[in-house]
């Protein structure tokens, strides 16, 4: 079968590998339709490469069951489904709290095991969640990054009528704009370096957007809050910047939770830093979309409202490539070529 092997930066290869079989009786083998392309895999593209050179990377897909093990009884062939991309250990003292986030040995499709820039994938079957039968494989895709949305508003406190700013407009950012407005927020702001993201975060539901780039963006954003700032903020860039400057936005006493992974130091001034502490914010990290019962409610809860329309990741697909086309498009995506969101990779067409 074809597959997308990282070896390291910037090293990526279109090549033939074997096709996963049954090794274990739990084992389930998923025909991959829909790959989505993560920020952090294009992260890992340009700067940081394979954990295991050579190995099949990608995390955000949907598929169907092609094979299972002697002992799954809750699959059946064909049964369309997504797949949770974490493995947890299920011993150390994190994960015997359901922490499983937290496990002291995680490991991650794309990192420690095959991914999902292939034609078939291999994952146990507690990995496994089917998804219902209106639900296209597009939507389906985005179920992972929708989940780590999810776990992140879990980790706060999102109450009806609140005040939330989306910092950064991809993926994450995006549903996040959804989100914060099924959990009840009242005003739902969004920031970007890039109108057409804007643009997007408009159609998904932000009451206002700014252009970070504009050197009256704080000004602004100010006026539009009536000079408090808001309850929330959500930062999902990634950007150094970004994550220092993000406390200026935050009310007297409000939150910031941080979403976005940067792949560098981040330096605060000590305007952004004594916010913190003149201001008395709560800032939380959130990290994967994993709960009790593995993988977690943010999966069903994910599908749930894809379901019924009131989440919406298809606003987002900017781009879709084949396969074979992905080594030629990396580079063009880890040097901002051009604007995109999320970029969809049919694997069986």
């Amino acid at each position: 079968m074809k597959a997308l092997n990282l070896y390291g930066r910037q090293d990526v290869r279109y090549e033939d590998v074997p096709q996963p079989e049954i090794e274990n009786d739990d084992d389930v083998i998923i025909q991959v339709k829909t790959a989505g392309i993560c920020g952090s895999d294009i992260s890992r593209f340009g700067k940081i490469g394979s954990y295991n050179p050579g190995l099949t990377w990608g995390h955000e897909f949907s598929g169907v069951v092609a094979k299972k093990g002697n002992t799954v009884s809750s699959l059946n062939i064909g049964d369309r489904v997504v797949a949770c991309p974490c493995f947890p250990c299920f011993h150390c003292e994190y994960c015997q709290r359901a922490q499983y986030s937290k496990c002291a040995d995680l490991q991650v499709l794309g990192g420690h095991r095959k991914g999902a820039f292939a034609e078939y994938i291999s994952v146990p079957a507690a990995n496994v969640v089917p998804i219902p039968d209106d639900l296209d494989f597009d939507a389906a895709s985005f179920v992972e990054p929708s989940a780590v949305v999810v776990h992140g508003l879990d980790r706060v406190t999102v109450k009806p009528g609140m005040t939330v700013v989306v910092v950064g407009c991809g993926t994450i950012g995006q549903l996040a704009v959804q989100w914060a407005r099924i959990y009840g927020a009242g005003k739902v702001y969004a920031c970007d370096t890039e109108q057409e993201k804007l643009d997007v975060a408009s159609r998904a539901g932000a009451d206002k957007t700014f252009n970070v780039t504009n050197a009256e963006f704080e000004r602004e954003f100010l006026a539009a809050t009536a000079g408090k700032g808001v309850d929330l903020v959500i930062e999902s860039s990634g950007n150094a910047a970004g994550i220092a400057s993000c406390m200026n936005l935050a009310s007297k006493g409000g939150t910031v939770l941080l979403l976005g992974i940067p792949y560098g130091d981040v330096a605060f001034n000590r305007t952004s830093f004594e916010k913190i502490i003149r201001n008395e914010l709560t800032v939380r990290g959130s990290w994967n979309s994993l709960s009790a019962p593995f993988p977690g409610r943010e999966w069903q809860t994910s599908l749930d409202y894809m379901r019924k329309g009131w989440l919406d990741p298809t606003l987002l697909i900017t781009h879709r490539i084949k396969l074979d086309q992905a080594p030629d498009l990396f580079p063009q995506l880890y040097q901002r070529q051009f604007s995109f969101i999320k970029v969809l990779i049919d694997i069986d067409k």
